[in-house]
C-alpha cells in the first residue's frame, strides 16, 4: 500500500504543480513528468531491444558468419583451383616429356633395326657376291679344262695324221701336259 501511498502523493504534487504552471505563463519545465517519459523511454527501449534488436543482431551475426565462411571458402576453393590447374600441368608437362623419350626410343630401336637389317643385307650380298665369284672361278677352271682337252685331244689327232703313227694313250698323255704345262710363248715354237 505504501506505493499507492507515494503514487498519492506524487499525483497531488504533479496536481498542485499543473496548477501553478496554469497560472504562470511561457514554458515551464516540470521534473515530475520528465522522469516519467525518461523511464517510459527506457523500458520501451528495453522491450524493443529484446523483442527485435536482439533477434535482428542475432541474425544479422549469424548472417555474416555465413558470408565469412563462404568467403574462407570461395578462397580455399580459388586456391585448390589454382593447385589442379598447376597439377594438370605438371602432368601434362611430365606426359610431354615420356612421350617424347618414348618416341626417341622407338626412333633409336628403328634406327638400329634399319642400321641391323642394312649390315644383314650387306653381308648377305657380299657372302652372295663371294660365291658367285667362287662358282664363275670354278666354272671358268672347268671351262678351261674342258677346252684344253678338247684342244689337246684335236692337235693329237691332227699331229698322228701328220706324223702318220698312232700313238699310245700313255704317250698322248704325257705330250698334252707338257704342252699345257710349258709357258705360252714355248708352246708357240
Amino acid at each position: 500500500m505504501h506505493l499507492f501511498a507515494l503514487a498519492g502523493g506524487i499525483a497531488q504534487g504533479a496536481a498542485s504543480l499543473q496548477a501553478e504552471a496554469a497560472a504562470e505563463p511561457g514554458l515551464v519545465i516540470n521534473g515530475f513528468w520528465i522522469i516519467v517519459s525518461a523511464a517510459n523511454f527506457l523500458f520501451f527501449l528495453f522491450v524493443i531491444y529484446t523483442l527485435a534488436f536482439k533477434p535482428i543482431s542475432a541474425m544479422l551475426s549469424t548472417r555474416r558468419e555465413r558470408i565469412e565462411q563462404g568467403l574462407k571458402d570461395a578462397e580455399q576453393a580459388r586456391r585448390d583451383r589454382e593447385s589442379a590447374e598447376q597439377e594438370r600441368l605438371a602432368a601434362l608437362a611430365e606426359a610431354r616429356r615420356e612421350a617424347n623419350e618414348i618416341l626417341a626410343r622407338a626412333q633409336k630401336v628403328a634406327q638400329e633395326t634399319r642400321d641391323a637389317d642394312i649390315a644383314a643385307t650387306r653381308d648377305e650380298l657380299e657372302r652372295l657376291r663371294t660365291r658367285a665369284a667362287s662358282e664363275i672361278e670354278a666354272e671358268k677352271t672347268r671351262a678351261l679344262a674342258d677346252l684344253r682337252s678338247e684342244v689337246a685331244d684335236l692337235a693329237l689327232a691332227a699331229a698322228g695324221k701328220v706324223v702318220g703313227e698312232t700313238m699310245t694313250d700313255a704317250r698322248q698323255r704325257r705330250l698334252v701336259e707338257e704342252f699345257l704345262a710349258a709357258p705360252a710363248g714355248d708352246a708357240r715354237n
